[in-house]
């Protein structure tokens, strides 16, 4: 699983919410519950723990002459709708 990102947009999460992309794509190699977001673009949600904080990831599907890859577009910590749908579709 290849995943990419705006390394600037990175940088100014880290320095707003504490993490940066690269680190929350850990979300997406583990549990987590999907949601799909918005129709165009075609963007979804996961739902997961990081450093045992439940966060929520929006990102897309893209492809390139490699193949397809996971592209982040921001993540924020789970509001508390997010944690009810964790929390009921969680095994």
């Amino acid at each position: 699983m290849r995943f990419d990102w705006d390394e600037r947009k990175s940088q100014l999460l880290e320095e707003t919410r504490g993490y940066t992309l690269a680190e929350v794509a850990e979300i997406l190699t583990g549990y987590y519950v999907e949601r799909m977001k918005q129709d165009n673009p075609e963007q979804f949600i996961a739902i997961g723990y990081y450093q045992n904080k439940l966060l929520s990831v929006i990102y897309e599907l893209r492809y390139d002459e490699e193949g397809e890859y996971i592209w982040l577009v921001t993540y924020w910590p789970s509001t508390k709708r997010e944690r009810q749908i964790y929390e009921q579709y969680s095994y």
